[in-house]
């Protein structure tokens, strides 16, 4: 039993004062079961997605009840899996309707993370930190290492590199709901400068992704009572693969976690990277989406540059890759990232993105990745009504 999306919400992303992590959850949470059409009573299970470890509040399963007092003894379960956090909420969503436990399921992801005094030091704890947690600039530290470890297999491409941050910030100039609404140009991405200084490695500052609060939540059913809901958004596969957490152990520049989740979404769903319409990627560095290209087979192990400098995935090209503006315009908060992106693909789909919207987009891809290539989850989406 697959499942689809009936109802959906998304927060503006960025640093908003005023919200705290419950704010934030129950915001969506009502939401997106008003947009499913749905009464609280309604819903059977709930998943929360988030890391929790950038505020006090770490404890969040329950808040969610504080959107009605019907959604009091509703089974409602954390989730974490570091970057990946919001798509396996949605994993483990599906897996209660595919178990018949429920017939709607909210999820939620969210993530206050701007109060955080050290988020760097947070994050890297999303590493092997018996090897990599000495590496300068946290994550920024850790995907400078596999840049430098790509520019030295495959040549330079920081150019490239300049035109994905150029893309993106481009695209999230037209997102409302975008933490940077700026077009910030590829010469300013590519040069470094007071404003843009190198950061870790060959990465810049508008190489990396952005520290943000925000939530999206979406409400699952299964097909057969999605076929009587106002509009509905099928799974044709959602597939997810754990790679080992050192980067000793693996070779990062091949991307083989998220080759192979890629691999087997588009043989479970039938189709290829060709038939896609467009997909929202886990662009938390400038350098994991120049390697995503690869790792779809978008373009051969390392020429993924060919297809930024030829255009194939600006939104007109033919496929666009973050029209959103993706992690880096967006934002990341990192518990709602995943969910995020299926509500931006579902958006697309059913033709309600706005600014944002591909002209006729069918088929979306999603990829989210928790840590460097470790936790790897792809989905392709399409509108069922």
């Amino acid at each position: 039993m697959t499942a689809c999306i009936v109802g959906w919400a998304h927060s503006r992303f960025g640093k908003l004062e005023g919200e705290d992590i419950e704010s934030l959850i129950v915001g969506v949470a009502r939401a997106a079961i008003a947009d499913a059409g749905l009464a609280p009573a309604d819903i059977d299970e709930i998943f929360v997605g988030t890391m929790g470890v950038f505020v006090r509040q770490e404890f969040a399963s329950s808040l969610v009840l504080q959107v009605a007092p019907a959604l009091r003894f509703k089974p409602a379960t954390r989730v974490e899996n570091a970057c990946a956090t919001g798509s396996a909420a949605i994993h483990q969503g599906m897996n209660a309707i595919a178990a018949r436990r429920a017939r709607h399921v909210l999820v939620v992801g969210a993530e206050k993370m701007t109060a955080t005094p050290d988020v760097a030091d947070v994050l890297i704890r999303a590493s092997y930190l018996k090897e990599e947690g000495g590496i300068d600039g946290g994550f920024a530290g850790v995907f400078g290492r596999i840049a430098q470890a790509y520019f030295q297999r495959y040549g330079d491409k920081s150019d490239a590199l300049a035109r994905i941050a150029a893309k993106n910030h481009r695209n999230g100039a037209a997102n409302p709901l975008a933490q940077i609404q700026k077009d910030l140009g590829y010469e300013f991405c590519r040069t470094v400068s007071d404003k843009n200084p190198l950061v870790a490695g060959p990465l810049r500052r508008t190489d990396c992704s952005l520290v943000s609060d925000g939530a999206a939540a979406l409400v699952l059913t299964d097909v057969a009572t999605a076929l009587a809901a106002d509009k509905a958004v099928v799974f044709r596969a959602a597939q997810h693969v754990n790679d080992f957490l050192p980067m000793s152990k693996r070779d990062v520049v091949a991307f083989e976690g998220p080759a192979l989740a890629w691999k087997r979404a588009f043989a479970v769903a039938g189709v290829t990277v060709d038939d896609l319409s467009f997909a929202e990627v886990h662009d938390c560095f400038t350098i994991a989406e120049l390697m995503i290209y690869e790792a779809m087979g978008l373009t051969p192990v390392g020429h993924g540059a060919q297809a930024i400098e030829e255009g194939w995935t600006e939104k007109g090209g033919k496929l666009p890759i973050n029209p959103s503006g993706g992690l880096k315009a967006k934002g990341h908060p990192i518990g709602a990232t995943g969910v995020s992106m299926h509500v931006l693909a579902a958006m697309q789909l059913t033709g309600t993105a706005g600014g944002i919207q591909v002209d006729g987009a069918q088929l979306a891809g999603v990829f989210n990745m928790g840590g460097a290539a470790v936790a790897n989850y792809a989905s392709i989406l399409e509108r069922l009504r």
